[in-house]
């Protein structure tokens, strides 16, 4: 189709999850769950950091920023999802499009590389604790979460360019409930062969830069509590990476099944589902992991609500 016959896309149209009405008025109050306990479970997470000296490590620091990236990130799609469940209309303005990729893809790149991040932080504490204070120096720590999200910006950026420039002549209907690189991709009537090759690179960095930075910090974790002499000393070393684990778990292995496939498949049902867990559920998740499974958090959030409840 040549450029004079294409008609300017003004606005895309989401297939969105069902077309029943009686499903989607079941969705909305299920993703209004989850949207309400991510907003409360992660800010929570962050006033908690903030409130308790104690919480004022390295760890804690990542760990808020971490809670930070997933609320935004959940909010980049899920109040546009609960509103399209309502709507007959499930209607995107181009520009609104751009934003709402360009926002989502930078905190989903921030949160890869956060954990690559959180990885290295255990491993120093574990494996050199004496100079984990000056090695995870409150200078250092900023200028990680700096590099971390001006990656993520830089990244996003150069794909929303690239993708946007397409032609989307043939239809403005995406099959999917949010604007993510793949549909978009598909959609195109232009040649996505670049752009293709770009975010297969691109994705291959970020994902392997954190896996690999995971996998050797941990490697090393674990030689070093395996030559531990006190049990206790052991239990406790496995039970502050437990929830790291859990949460690059969830989170990688989620990425690598939706980004690492042919793009031909990334608009059947299994892809919609994979991209409602990392969209929504793994956010409301990582708070949870690290709330439930980390002790200093559960005495520090009882300190929080006893001194509330004394104070009244």
């Amino acid at each position: 189709m040549t450029v004079e016959n294409c008609t300017v896309v003004t606005d895309f149209t989401f297939l969105g999850l069902s077309d029943r009405r009686d499903v989607q008025q079941g969705l909305f109050g299920l993703f209004l769950l989850v949207y309400s306990i991510t907003v409360i479970a992660t800010l929570g997470m962050v006033l908690l950091i903030k409130m308790d000296p104690r919480l004022h490590t390295p760890m804690y620091y990542f760990l808020s920023n971490l809670s930070f990236c997933d609320v935004c990130q959940s909010s980049t799609m899920s109040p546009k999802m609960l509103a399209d469940f309502l709507s007959e209309q499930k209607k995107i303005p181009f520009d609104i499009c751009v934003i709402q990729m360009y926002c989502f893809g930078t905190f989903a790149d921030v949160e890869c590389l956060l954990l690559a991040v959180m990885a290295y932080d255990c491993y120093i504490a574990i494996c050199n604790p004496l100079l984990y204070t000056i090695s995870m120096s409150k200078r250092f720590c900023t200028q990680l979460i700096s590099i971390v999200y001006m990656e993520g910006l830089v990244d996003t950026a150069i794909h929303a360019c690239c993708t946007f420039q397409l032609s989307f002549c043939n239809s403005n209907i995406i099959n999917h409930f949010f604007c993510d690189i793949p549909p978009l991709l598909s959609l195109s009537s232009s040649d996505t062969s670049i752009n293709e090759i770009m975010l297969f690179i691109s994705s291959s960095c970020v994902l392997g830069v954190s896996i690999t930075t995971v996998l050797l910090s941990y490697s090393y974790i674990i030689t070093t509590i395996l030559m531990m002499n006190s049990a206790e000393g052991r239990c406790k070393a496995f039970s502050t990476c437990a929830s790291h684990l859990t949460a690059v778990a969830v989170f990688h292995g989620t990425l690598l099944f939706m980004y690492f496939r042919p793009t031909s498949s990334y608009s059947m049902d299994t892809d919609n589902i994979a991209s409602v867990f990392y969209t929504a559920v793994i956010p409301m998740l990582n708070p949870l992991i690290y709330s439930l499974r980390n002790k200093d958090v559960k005495i520090a959030l009882r300190k929080v609500i006893s001194t509330q409840l004394y104070s009244r």
